[in-house]
């Protein structure tokens, strides 16, 4: 079966902070050329988009940097006050180069601890969204009241990952899909039954979505996926793995111990 989908853009005006996004993201769809909201479709929004109207920009001239900080940011060429930030937002740094800390946030292993400047006003960084599987759900909420639709919501992020050049998207915030779908048990061309293999839905839509929606000047926070016939239901939230289920949490940890 050939299954086709689309990707629209939704671009807006910059970001403030009390900004009401679902009136933004209901205009953006309809100045776009996926026309009026559809049942079934998904909508990826931009974390930095999230935190800039929750409230969650920082400036920097209002950061005091610990001594602790002051090392990092000697030790990985980091300005102290965005080590700052980053150590606030961790829950473990674990290592790092030179202007990127590694660190341990909720449970995922990601570079700032997500703390970005990209697409923040200068001298701010913005750190990523409180709860974003909450946000996922007030915006859903919001978009279905108003759209009379049934749809899912995803909060995008950029990661890098491990021995690969460049970023590419990631969910870290869902709401009404399900994040990953379980194909163990199915069979593969040759009849062998799958026993472990779990798609990563909600990250292959959000790295989707990003191509339209860019990570530079382009203005488009969010995007518009159709087609893709995914169930909608009362889905929240992101599956993860425990740290020791993880392969490069595993490997980096038992560097460490051999240290």
């Amino acid at each position: 079966m050939t299954r086709t989908f689309s990707v629209h853009a939704l671009g807006t005006r910059i970001l403030v902070p009390g900004d009401e996004l679902v009136g933004i993201l209901l205009d953006a769809v309809a100045r776009s050329d996926a026309g009026a909201l559809r049942d079934g479709d998904v909508i990826v929004v931009a974390e930095t988009a999230i935190a800039t109207v929750e409230g969650a920009v920082i400036a920097l001239d209002r950061v005091e940097p610990s001594p602790e900080a002051v090392a990092l940011g000697h030790r990985h060429a980091l300005d102290p006050r965005v080590a700052q930030v980053v150590l606030d937002e961790s829950d473990q740094v674990v290592g790092g180069i030179d202007g990127f800390l590694l660190c341990l946030k909720n449970g995922t292993l990601l570079p700032n601890a997500g703390v970005d400047a990209s697409n923040a006003p200068p001298g701010h960084v913005t750190p990523l969204p409180r709860d974003s599987d909450a946000s996922a759900r007030w915006l859903r909420a919001g978009l279905e009241e108003r759209a009379g639709v049934h749809l899912g919501v995803l909060i995008a992020d950029s990661r890098t990952h491990a021995m690969r050049l460049g970023s590419s998207g990631v969910a870290i915030g869902c709401a009404g899909i399900p994040s990953v779908i379980d194909e163990r048990g199915r069979t593969d061309l040759y009849g062998r039954v799958l026993q472990v293999t779990k798609r990563a839905i909600a990250d292959s839509i959000v790295s989707a979505a990003e191509l339209v929606m860019g990570e530079a000047d382009e203005a488009v926070p969010a995007a518009l996926v159709r087609g893709l016939d995914l169930p909608i239901g009362d889905w929240s939230g992101v599956e993860g793995i425990a740290a020791e289920e993880c392969l490069f949490m595993g490997a980096l940890r038992s560097g460490l111990r051999e240290e």
